[in-house]
């Protein structure tokens, strides 16, 4: 008999999820217990010299592409005052104001003793994973992360000031600077935690209604009201020419919650943060209906930040914690990573989930509950830079269903909440051409969004719930 289960052992105790009395099941026994090691293995791997290397190139590269997020733009600069003059620069206005999280000078630390709010899913990676592989402490932190039961919790403790930093969605900085489901505090989203890594999940018996006109009376789930999920979700019916209000139910449901509401029948389905897509089909109660990359490709989902208070009264400190998690997001966007990154964050102290769940959800390869094994290496990715085009676009998705009324100055709103930097101003100082940074254009569903014809943009959707 092999040593899943132990009938005959009166010295063990006799359950059918795991014997060590775990929450876990048996077959994730040993991966749980190899967290440690694989922690380890990607502390050593962090410690390298091509590491160091690569999470330079890294963060040089993030910062180059937040001056010049259209690429043609980058490469006409370069060849007009070459690769030298370009780099001196570039360096010489980088890394400037708010962004002084990259500078290699590093001045004393205004506060070490900070508390992280997280969700436990899949989007949080870099900022849970930079807790065990010491990327906290390395910067002189001493960082509690804080797994937070719901959105509404996190939000509750920021302006609170029970959380120092936290796990955001990446519309709830915006609609809580704005005051918009609570009293206005200003926050700003200093990364994107993760950039796709979101799914419709179905329950099984509907594998015959894939079409969403079928789903008039459906009931779905979202994690919170001013989330990527409720706005994808929303936009996906109506294109398919249902009203999100009137025609299906929109229920908000903690993360953690959604598989066993699934299960239950309470809905008919969710478009959630994996892993609890994935976690649908491991239990075998739903099936992937689509990736949201294949709505929007590299759009944002969760982001990481803080007041801009805190900012403002702790500089050094944020800069040490921008460091820590974009070196985490450095690491966690390498392919060869992502196994051990899936055993690390595992156990019950974060994601508390199978470590083949995560896996299938940070590989890309995975099983989708309809009898295939796909194949999306970009499923989840972590893309750390915080467009302002993107914070434009949640903007014209709260107008465009009634949780903003009237006119937005949809830029000054972008700039104030999601930090990029000031560079283009120190590049026109020094007599160079500012490059148009910060607002690429997007396509959502063949659809092209131009940051800078927000209400155009909006009066283009017949079905919306503008007054």
């Amino acid at each position: 008999m092999s040593d899943r289960f132990s009938p005959y052992d009166a010295d063990r105790p006799l359950m059918l999820k795991c014997s060590c009395g775990g929450d876990h099941a048996p077959a994730d026994h040993h991966p749980e217990m190899n967290a440690d090691g694989a922690a380890a293995e990607l502390r050593r791997r962090s410690l390298t010299s091509e590491f160091e290397a690569y999470s330079n190139e890294f963060i040089e590269a993030t910062l180059v592409k937040a001056l010049f997020p259209q690429d043609e733009v980058r490469r006409r600069f370069l060849r007009a005052v070459g690769k030298g003059t370009a780099m001196a620069a570039i360096a010489s206005v980088l890394p400037v104001g708010t962004m002084q999280a990259m500078a290699q000078d590093k001045g004393k630390l205004e506060k070490t003793n900070l508390k992280i709010g997280f969700i436990p899913i899949t989007c949080a990676t870099p900022l849970i994973m930079a807790h065990p592989l010491g990327f906290y402490s390395k910067e002189g932190l001493n960082v509690e992360v804080v797994k937070t039961a719901g959105w509404a919790l996190i939000r509750d403790k920021m302006i609170n000031k029970e959380y120092d930093a936290t796990h955001f969605l990446s519309p709830m900085p915006l609609a809580i600077s704005m005051g918009v489901g609570s009293n206005p505090v200003p926050m700003n989203v200093a990364t994107i935690q993760n950039t796709n890594g979101q799914a419709i999940t179905l329950a099984n018996k509907h594998k015959d209604k894939r079409d969403p006109k079928m789903w008039k009376g459906f009931k779905f789930a979202v994690p919170f009201e001013f989330s990527m999920h409720n706005f994808l979700l929303r936009y996906y019916v109506a294109e398919a020419g249902l009203n999100p209000d009137t025609d299906i139910q929109i229920r908000v449901v903690p993360p953690p919650e959604m598989v066993a509401n699934l299960r239950a029948g309470n809905i008919d389905g969710y478009l959630g943060p994996d892993p609890f897509n994935q976690r649908a089909v491991y239990e075998e109660i739903g099936f992937l209906h689509l990736l949201t990359k294949d709505l929007w490709n590299g759009h944002p989902c969760c982001a990481f930040g803080t007041s801009t208070e805190f900012i403002q009264k702790n500089p050094n400190t944020f800069a040490a914690l921008y460091r820590s998690v974009l070196t985490a997001a450095a690491m966690a966007r390498d392919p060869k990573n992502r196994e051990l990154i899936a055993k690390v964050i595992a156990p019950q102290a974060y994601l508390n989930q199978p470590e083949t769940v995560l896996t299938q959800v940070l590989t890309g390869r995975f099983a989708d509950g309809l009898g295939n094994i796909k194949t999306v290496p970009d499923r989840a990715d972590f893309d750390p830079i915080p467009w302002q085009s993107m914070a434009v676009w949640m903007l014209t998705q709260m107008k465009r269903w009634g949780y903003v009324k009237g006119d937005i100055n949809y830029k000054q709103i972008a700039e104030k909440v999601f930090l990029l930097t000031d560079a283009k101003k120190r590049m026109a100082d020094l007599g160079q051409k500012a490059p148009e940074g910060a607002y690429p254009k997007f396509t959502i569903m063949g659809k092209v969004f131009d940051a800078a014809k927000p209400d155009e943009y909006l009066k283009s959707f017949a079905i919306n719930k503008m007054a």
